[in-house]
């Protein structure tokens, strides 16, 4: 186990949300855990439902490899992990992914060094990542830009953390219009990323701006945001959403193959994981976890 810090989380044998209600900073999420407890439960609810409608051997037979998942765009070493030092965090957990071939994905933060620390471990592993950022006034988005763009695959505004708990009251965030996304996406040159989608407005604005990749995600039930699973979000509206994006990501309380082979069954392209992969880095299993997920 690492001796870097102290790792705020439980270590729950099933990583559900019902261990770490409330506790933020560190691994849980908002409402007392609820949008966490039910992304989780969400994906065998679904699965439940193929499998009552004959589709259970047609999941169990779709074909999952590192190359559909991703390591989730984690900042916050330690504030939200546990960590000694900040700077501790982003190159091993980002290793991990590239050992394991899995794509990454890259957050942002409060302060600047958060995003500048992985920016530097991407640098240093001779990789591309999807980098997230928060929905900063224009202008410093802009500048932001000019950071990522030598080391990024895709560039995403990570809608929803406009009111995320552990940056209120540090920085100026704003909740983004069609019209600053595409001035972001023109501004970008890149595949872009609407990150966060989780509500009817979400779809809307997926809808105006038509983004290469649309990322469903409520923060790992992280923010407040209405009650739901990205699970039921994903099977009611991923048709819809592929009229307007080349690709469908998705996140949020995926443990096991089947979860993932569900997500892809529903209409995902990618399976993000964060928390399995935090808890595997920082207690150094990496390589079994990422194993068991794919047997």
């Amino acid at each position: 186990m690492a001796t870097n810090g102290d790792l705020k989380c439980h270590r729950c044998a099933v990583c559900d949300g019902y261990g770490c209600p409330g506790m933020l900073p560190g691994l849980g999420g908002v409402f007392e855990g609820k949008n966490f407890q039910l992304n989780y439960e969400g994906w065998r609810e679904l699965l439940e439902e193929a499998v009552e409608n004959g589709a259970g051997e047609e999941i169990s037979n779709i074909s999952v490899s590192p190359s559909t998942l991703r390591c989730g765009p984690v900042t916050g070493a330690v504030e939200n992990i546990g960590y000694t030092n900040e700077s501790d965090f982003y190159l091993p957990y980002l290793q991990n992914a590239v050992q394991e071939g899995l794509g990454l994905c890259v957050g942002d933060g409060c302060p600047d060094e958060k995003l500048k620390l992985g920016i530097a471990a991407v640098k240093q592993l001779g990789q591309k990542a999807a980098f997230f950022l928060k929905p900063y006034p224009q202008e410093k988005l802009f500048e932001r830009v000019e950071w990522i763009r030598p080391y990024a695959s895709h560039i995403g505004i990570d809608i929803d953390s406009y009111n995320i708990v552990t940056m209120r009251n540090l920085v100026n965030l704003e909740r983004k219009t069609s019209a600053q996304l595409q001035e972001f996406r023109e501004h970008t040159k890149l595949p872009f990323v609407i990150k966060g989608v989780f509500t009817p407005e979400d779809l809307k604005l997926v809808s105006l701006v038509r983004p290469d990749v649309v990322y469903i995600s409520n923060h790992g039930g992280r923010v407040e945001t209405r009650i739901g699973s990205t699970a039921r979000f994903l099977a009611e509206n991923a048709g819809e959403l592929k009229k307007y994006c080349k690709e469908i990501w998705v996140d949020g309380g995926i443990r096991t193959k089947q979860d993932i082979q569900t997500a892809l069954y529903y209409g995902a392209d990618q399976v993000i994981l964060a928390r399995p992969l935090i808890r595997a880095t920082f207690d150094d299993h990496y390589t079994e976890t990422v194993k068991e997920l794919l047997q």
